[in-house]
């Protein structure tokens, strides 16, 4: 029903948006780490 045409009229758009969720995801997964490791080093310190 049209979807071949909404896929070439999309496809510039869906391309940034997977590269951004790529971005989204790794900034988390780094987040998470940063905050694990914040959390390990306050556990030795004050522990």
């Amino acid at each position: 029903m049209g979807n071949a045409v909404d896929d070439d009229e999309y496809a510039g758009f869906n391309d940034g948006r997977q590269r951004r969720m790529k971005i989204v995801a790794w900034v988390t997964i780094v987040a998470l780490i940063l905050v694990a490791g914040g959390a390990t080093v306050f556990a030795l310190l004050f522990a």
